[in-house]
C-alpha cells in the first residue's frame, strides 16, 4: 500500500506537491536499476556508540554519493568552487530499517524524485543497501542551489544544470513548479 504525504508549504514554501513514499521500504528488494550507484565500506569513523553506523554517517555518504556523481559528469568541486554556488539542503529526513556494521560494505543509490523546471529546486533520495540486500536506510533530501556570493538560491548555471538532469530520476518523478519569488 503505497502512503502519501504532504511536503510542509511552511518548511520549504516551493515544495506545494505530493511525495509518493511508503511500499513498505524495508522489505523492498534492492533496485539499483537506472539509479546511480557508489559502493563503500563502513569504517571506523563511522560507527556510533551502539557499534553500527552512526546517523550522521548515512548523511555523508548521502552527500557524497552526490559529489561523487557530479565529479563523475564534468562537474568536479573545483566547478563548484569557481562558480561560488553549492547544493542547500532545506530539510532532511532519514529513514532506518536494518544495521550496518563496522567493515561491512554498504551501496548508496542517488535518484531524484522532484525537480522544478528550471532546476532550481529539488527532491533527492539515496538509498542505502546492505551487502546482503536489506535496504539499510533512506535519505530524502529537499533542497536548491545557493549563489555563495549573493547567499540566495538561484537556479543553477546552464553546464551544472546540464549535469544535473542527468541524474536519474524515480520512476514515480514529480515536477515542481518554479518558484515566483525569493524563499529565505
Amino acid at each position: 500500500m503505497r502512503t502519501v504525504s504532504r511536503v510542509s508549504a511552511r518548511q520549504f514554501p516551493f515544495a506545494r506537491i505530493l511525495v509518493q513514499t511508503g511500499l513498505n521500504r524495508d522489505t523492498v528488494k534492492p533496485q539499483h536499476e537506472g539509479r546511480y550507484t557508489k559502493e563503500f565500506l563502513a569504517g571506523w569513523g563511522t560507527m556510533d556508540f551502539n557499534g553500527h553506523m552512526g546517523n550522521t554517517a548515512y548523511l555523508n555518504l548521502a552527500a557524497d554519493v552526490r559529489m561523487a556523481f557530479f565529479a563523475e559528469h564534468g562537474f568536479p568541486p573545483t566547478e563548484f568552487r569557481r562558480l561560488a554556488i553549492g547544493p542547500v539542503v532545506k530539510k532532511e529526513e532519514i529513514e532506518y530499517f536494518r544495521e550496518i556494521g563496522l567493515h561491512e560494505k554498504a551501496t548508496v543509490t542517488y535518484a531524484v524524485l522532484a525537480m522544478s523546471p528550471d532546476g532550481s529546486r529539488f527532491i533527492i533520495e539515496n538509498e542505502i543497501w546492505t551487502a546482503s540486500g536489506e535496504r539499510a536506510a533512506v535519505v530524502r533530501s529537499t533542497g536548491g542551489w545557493l549563489d555563495l556570493r549573493a547567499r540566495k538560491l538561484i537556479a543553477p548555471p546552464a553546464e551544472l544544470r546540464a549535469v544535473f538532469e542527468r541524474v536519474p530520476k524515480a520512476p514515480d518523478f514529480v515536477e515542481l513548479p518554479n518558484p515566483t519569488k525569493r524563499h529565505d
